[in-house]
């Protein structure tokens, strides 16, 4: 019997051959990554099943998650971005802002059930305080010094540079010197300048992005990195977009992780005017979870699920897949519940603990640098379950007030 065919020539011959160059170590060129970013059918699971092995070469067959808490301090914001759902103008009858006193609550009340990370966003208010990131760090950090706080994404970091006009390095230093432990990697989306300015105008180019991840991976500040997916871009977007954080990779070593981002298209503007594909199917995410692990072998080890945009099933593929960490439990979860999601803002150690399990693989609580902290190889030995966090309700926030900031 001769080879298996599609369309009349051998299976995936040349996705076979590209995939066999990426196990030996080479680096695959933006026309390999093309064709793995097409890949259908048979070939995307011979994709799959590639990334799959990559990934049990490079960190085992562990499936890794992070206790954290989502701190969205307001949803305030004047970027206008047309895939977001989260952002309120001031006057919005649905606006919020929270004070020092209830995100330090927050992070104390996260901190109490076992958490070692609070991850701290939110929207831009034009009345903001040029300083008013780091005195929230302060706050965060005087209160509860042994926690990690994961915050500020570069769009937020771009925007106490005008607003106090330190040089970038100096202002990523003094958030360094309060207890800054890292940043996430969002407002990426695709780093490509069309693109970008499709989907926000107002957002940082893709230039300013890169020069503030890579300052602050120069400084000794880990980041995240992240990709939206699944709206207007094409497959050629992203694989440039995952050479060129593969090209940072190399020069800084910072990136902690990827973590792709499937587009939450309900209740976004972009969607609803006509401009945007209703989010990616699960043979996209697949295809994208799979072409990272290919892409960024060698460069960036850990890739990311987000359960929050694609719910347990799809989570569960991916991580067969080529991923291996399932993020964090969020405790509350905001940006991507305004957009549309319907998947939880909440997920407790032990159900990922059983979900991990149930594929067969071995759950393991992690820092927010990968630093593994315990493997959970016998379930009776299990700790017993923490008491679970209430949903905090939108009218639970504090109305916001021009000047708040």
């Amino acid at each position: 019997m001769g080879p298996p065919t599609i369309h009349g020539t051998v299976l995936a011959a040349e996705v076979s051959e590209i995939l066999c160059s990426a196990a030996s170590g080479a680096e695959l060129t933006f026309e390999q990554g093309l064709v793995l970013a097409t890949a259908e059918g048979a070939e995307l699971e011979v994709l799959v099943a590639a990334a799959d092995r990559l990934r049990r070469e490079t960190v085992g067959d562990a499936i890794t998650y992070v206790v954290n808490r989502n701190i969205n301090f307001t949803n305030v914001c004047f970027v206008g971005c047309s895939f977001c759902g989260f952002g309120r103008g001031p006057g919005a009858s649905d606006a919020y802002s929270l004070s020092f006193e209830e995100v330090v609550r927050r992070a104390r009340e996260a901190w109490d059930r076992g958490a070692t990370e609070v991850c701290v966003q939110g929207g831009l208010p034009r009345d903001l305080d040029g300083f008013f990131y780091r005195d929230l760090l302060r706050a965060i950090k005087h209160a509860i010094p042994g926690m990690h706080v994961h915050a500020f994404s570069p769009m937020e970091i771009d925007y106490g540079v005008l607003k106090t006009g330190m040089p970038l390095r100096d202002y990523l230093q003094m958030m360094k010197d309060e207890g800054l432990g890292s940043i996430p990697g969002t407002a990426a989306e695709i780093l490509d300048d069309r693109v970008r300015q499709e989907l926000s105008p107002n957002k940082l180019p893709a230039a300013r992005w890169v020069e503030i991840i890579t300052t602050a991976h120069e400084l000794g500040i880990p980041t995240t990195s992240t990709m939206m997916y699944g709206h207007v871009e094409e497959p050629a977007h992203w694989v440039r977009h995952m050479l060129l954080l593969r090209a940072i990779q190399k020069r800084t070593g910072g990136f902690t992780e990827f973590v792709p981002l499937g587009f939450i298209h309900e209740n976004t503007r972009l969607y609803r005017h006509g401009g945007a594909r209703p989010g990616a199917k699960r043979e996209e995410h697949l295809r994208v979870h799979a072409l990272a692990r290919v892409l960024l072998h060698g460069a960036i080890k850990n890739l990311q699920v987000s359960w929050v945009k694609l719910g347990f099933e799809t989570s569960l593929a991916c991580l067969r897949a080529g991923a291996n960490d399932f993020s964090g439990t969020l405790m509350e979860e905001s940006i991507s519940k305004a957009a549309g999601a319907t998947f939880g803002e909440y997920v407790s150690p032990e159900e990922f603990r059983s979900r991990i399990r149930s594929i067969g693989r071995l759950p393991a609580e992690r820092t927010t640098t990968y630093k593994i902290r315990r493997l959970f190889e016998d379930p009776q030995q299990d700790p017993p379950a923490a008491a679970q966090l209430p949903v905090i309700r939108t009218d639970s926030h504090v109305t916001y007030s021009e000047g708040a900031y």
